[in-house]
């Protein structure tokens, strides 16, 4: 699950157009819940369209590790036969999340409300990233903890059981830690409550409802304006499902970009995730100039899906309202790349988040972006982009690579960067990219017709 491979540099320049039909990999925040309340449920839950990146197998891995029998069968349905709220097992070695934050802090959440002691432990990336955001709660809930200095991995996490139900105004916008509690909820007699000052993704309170779990999402007046309040009541029963999961936006994301920047394209991408609190890269888009069109708007297990179709298109730099970051937080990378070939000034602000995902985002791109001949400024909360008017980058100058910091965002973006270059971009590492899309350069081959 750990980067121990070396490196894979890769240098990506001008294909052809981005034309005809293609299908992202499922969404990576549904694949990860359906694996662990399928987990939690009593018999067979059956999901079609699971994203098999290494971060959703550290997941799949995990549950088995604790008893859950968690398996693919040749068509490519996942089956999961779950042990119950309540009745998840000690593991008997450490649960190794390899790069994923998802997993770790969702799955703290799991296992802070069951008797249970876990040692998580994570790649070089994961084990820079802050857990204390999560930790803060769960030992509220009774859970204990002995993490690494920082809060970090590998930690040490002795569940309680019963725990004791909170209430918790989140202090910063994430659907982790809310998932994480929430999560905890579950087997926690009572009802536990978590508070949200900024709407986040909300495929947690949409899956458990979906499985089964009593909760509630309300509204109140806080001090800032309307605060959403979602309360799970505990010791759940879960009941099986039957799970198709849609394209991942955030894959859709790279495609959409490339497409929008490469002269005469016009890609459908099909079967896309368009849950509002996950889709504002779309929008801003749009916003830019571009032409993205909703084809067939369905819907697919609870979930807003279309296929979009995306043609070349002459972008505008805009100033992207703050309130808009939690509702696509991961798609910055590349929303960097469109503005640096819009014409005029694209200003982000609000971005804090970004500087602890697997890398911290705002410099990663600042440094690669510049590397390929843009015009960035670097703030402390996101980036100032002067674009080239539509003209290509200049690409990253020979012997020169973009450090990709094991980020498969930071790689994907500028691999999307070569595209719309006139010399290329090379990038140091093109491996992490297996964490959440396996098939991105296939894919992009096919799409350009040079596959």
């Amino acid at each position: 699950m750990s980067h121990s491979n070396p490196p894979s540099p890769k240098r990506f320049s001008g294909l052809g157009a981005l034309t005809g039909r293609i299908r992202v990999p499922g969404d990576k925040s549904i694949s990860h819940r359906s694996i662990m309340l399928g987990a939690l449920a009593v018999g067979e839950t059956r999901v079609t369209g699971l994203l098999e990146g290494e971060d959703v197998l550290a997941t799949a891995a995990a549950m088995r590790a604790m008893g859950a029998k968690v398996e693919r069968g040749e068509d490519g349905t996942w089956r999961i036969n779950g042990v119950g709220v309540g009745s998840l097992l000690q593991p008997q070695q450490a649960l190794d999340m390899g790069n994923s934050g998802t997993s770790t802090r969702l799955l703290m959440g799991l296992v802070a409300s069951h008797p249970i002691t876990a040692m998580f432990t994570g790649d070089a990336s994961l084990s820079k990233r802050p857990m204390g955001r999560v930790i803060d709660p769960l030992s509220q809930m009774g859970a204990s903890f002995e993490a690494s200095p920082g809060g970090r991995l590998p930690l040490m996490l002795r569940g309680i059981s019963p725990a004791v139900p909170i209430t918790y105004r989140l202090p910063v916008a994430s659907a982790q830690v809310k998932s994480a509690v929430l999560l905890a909820g579950l087997n926690t007699a009572g009802t536990t409550t978590v508070i949200e000052p900024v709407p986040t993704r909300d495929h947690s309170e949409r899956m458990l409802r979906g499985f089964g779990a009593s909760l509630e999402v309300g509204e109140e007046n806080g001090a800032n304006g309307p605060e959403r309040v979602i309360s799970i009541h505990g010791e759940a029963d879960l009941k099986p499902q039957d799970i198709v999961v849609p394209g991942d936006p955030s894959s859709a994301a790279f495609f959409a970009v490339a497409a929008l920047l490469v002269p005469s394209s016009d890609l459908v991408i099909e079967n896309v995730g368009l849950n509002p609190t996950r889709a504002a890269l779309f929008d801003v888009l749009r916003d830019m100039g571009g032409l993205i069109d909703e084809l067939d708007r369905r819907e697919v297990g609870g979930e807003p899906v279309a296929d979009l179709r995306v043609r070349h298109s002459a972008l505008s730099g805009v100033e992207i309202d703050p309130a808009v970051v939690p509702a696509m937080v991961d798609e910055f990378p590349v929303l960097f790349v469109a503005a640096a070939l819009a014409q005029g000034t694209t200003t982000t602000s609000g971005l804090e988040e970004l500087r602890v995902k697997e890398s911290d985002r705002i410099t990663a791109m600042a440094n690669a972006l510049t590397l390929a001949g843009a015009r960035v400024e670097e703030r402390e909360d996101g980036l100032v982009i002067h674009g080239t008017g539509g003209d290509p980058l200049p690409g990253t100058p020979e012997g020169a690579e973009v450090t990709t910091h094991l980020d498969h965002r930071i790689a994907m973006s500028m691999a999307v960067a070569g595209l719309a270059s006139r010399e290329g971009v090379a990038v140091d590492d093109t491996s992490p990219i297996a964490t959440s899309f396996p098939t991105f350069e296939t894919l992009l081959a096919s799409a350009s017709g040079t596959s």
